[in-house]
């Protein structure tokens, strides 16, 4: 009898911390370095970078009349022997890059 209610109870136990885990990932939202990632990768399709950032604590932006909480970041390109920059956001919830501007 004892060995049963072990194993029901390690069996409850995994099923709880399985159906834990998932519910976090689903509501974890992307991180600084992820984002930046992405937005790295995106740009390279583009020509080569030559230095990039990122804040690490989101913003309030509101794009095309709609609010995001969003991380801002740089990338930086050597285009003709000129150093151009990109500021963009990128949304915390699905990673996506929100908007890019090349800056002056």
């Amino acid at each position: 009898m004892k060995k049963r209610n072990i194993f029901l109870a390690a069996a409850i136990g995994f099923t709880f911390g399985y159906i834990t885990n998932q519910q976090v990932q689903l509501r974890q939202k992307v991180s600084p370095e992820t984002a930046l990632k992405n937005a790295k990768e995106l740009f390279k399709k583009s020509g080569p970078i030559i230095g990039s950032w990122i804040y690490m604590k989101p913003e309030s932006v509101v794009k095309n009349g709609l609010p995001y909480q969003a991380y801002r970041g740089g990338i930086t390109r050597n285009i003709n022997g000129e150093n151009v920059q990109y500021e963009f956001y990128v949304d915390i919830e699905t990673g996506g890059i929100i908007s890019s501007d090349k800056t002056e």
